[in-house]
């Protein structure tokens, strides 16, 4: 799931904490060129300010009229127990809803009643925890499990049940001009992004202006690598060029759970730090075939924002190769 389903619970929460009413709406299918997936989020709130989206734009309009009148309409009238809507079932309401090549959404509406699970879920998720929520339509009924990653949502016209898990996060060792542009660009990627440089010389000029999902960890690098506990959503990138913060911070990262761990510098600086690594640490060559070094991709990169473009661009790609191996492990366990 997206961060961003995160904030729409944030929002919902929040809107009912200060007395409104609202209905979050759920993606549950789709057909055809639909622009949002199954199990984007959406809140409505009984003014018809909305957070999140199901299409894009193309039904929000309709939705938001539909949803708030019936949040207005007395407290005795209104449905407290979700139902189902679908936009596009023919090609001529397709074509007025705006939904591009035919598409068909079918969304589940559900009365924001009681919240204990919205902050029980963002709690947890906080956490680095990964959350299964299963709603009962017919009594409204919502239960949490843990949930493993790469599960899907799930649909059998009875029980919808959504994923809620951590966003995936991005611990920068060093605080230099490059941290600062990949930092900038990692947040617009939607990381939480986490900064670990002693030098305090560096680290002020990097939050002399706050950045949003952008913060600063305290501590030796290596510390806190340990402190973070780095899951399968977490990447690490060293960009000192100092061997005395980078190379401690990397044995702790190579020998944890993270999914992405990186090393600035050239091809015989990375086979020098892979000696060092072996021959002082007792590094094995599988932990150090997990090291991506030179970090990023190779797009011919020279200035600061082009290698930030390389780095990301190869951090996700293996964030998103890591994510589909893990839905097609859980596809493949659910058959057997």
């Amino acid at each position: 799931m997206e961060s961003l389903d995160l904030r729409v619970l944030e929002d919902a929460l929040a809107w009912r904490r200060a007395g409104h009413a609202v209905t979050l709406v759920t993606v549950v299918e789709t057909w055809g060129s639909a622009p949002r997936p199954p199990g984007a989020l959406l809140a409505v709130r009984d003014d018809g300010v909305v957070s999140g989206s199901v299409s894009g734009g193309c039904v929000e309009d309709d939705l938001i009229s539909r949803t708030k009148a019936s949040l207005n309409q007395p407290e005795a009238e209104r449905t407290t127990k979700p139902g189902m809507i679908a936009y596009g079932v023919s090609k001529e309401e397709a074509a007025r809803f705006g939904l591009p090549c035919g598409g068909t959404l079918r969304l589940v509406q559900e009365p924001l009643m009681a919240t204990g699970w919205i902050e029980e879920v963002l709690q947890r998720t906080a956490e680095h925890q990964l959350v299964s929520r299963s709603l009962t339509l017919s009594t409204g009924e919502v239960v949490l499990k843990p949930a493993q990653r790469g599960q899907a949502m799930r649909f059998d016209g009875l029980v919808l049940t959504t994923l809620f898990g951590p966003r995936w996060r991005l611990l920068l060792i060093g605080a230099g001009q490059l941290s600062q542009t990949v930092a900038g660009m990692a947040s617009a990627l939607d990381f939480e992004v986490l900064v670990c440089d002693p030098r305090e010389e560096y680290a002020h000029t990097l939050f002399e202006r706050p950045m949003a999902n952008v913060r600063r960890v305290h501590g030796m690098p290596d510390d806190v690598v340990r402190e973070i506990q780095p899951d399968v959503h977490t990447a690490i990138v060293a960009l000192t060029h100092d061997p005395k913060l980078d190379d401690m911070a990397l044995l702790e990262a190579l020998d944890s759970e993270a999914f992405y761990v990186g090393a600035l510098g050239s091809r015989r600086n990375q086979e020098a730090r892979k000696k060092r690594l072996a021959e002082h640490f007792d590094m094995t060559a599988h932990q150090l075939e997990r090291l991506h070094g030179p970090v990023g991709l190779r797009i011919g990169a020279r200035t600061p924002a082009e290698i930030a473009v390389s780095i990301l661009a190869e951090i996700v790609q293996v964030k998103n190769t890591v994510s589909a191996v893990a839905a097609s492990s859980v596809s493949a366990c659910a058959v057997a």
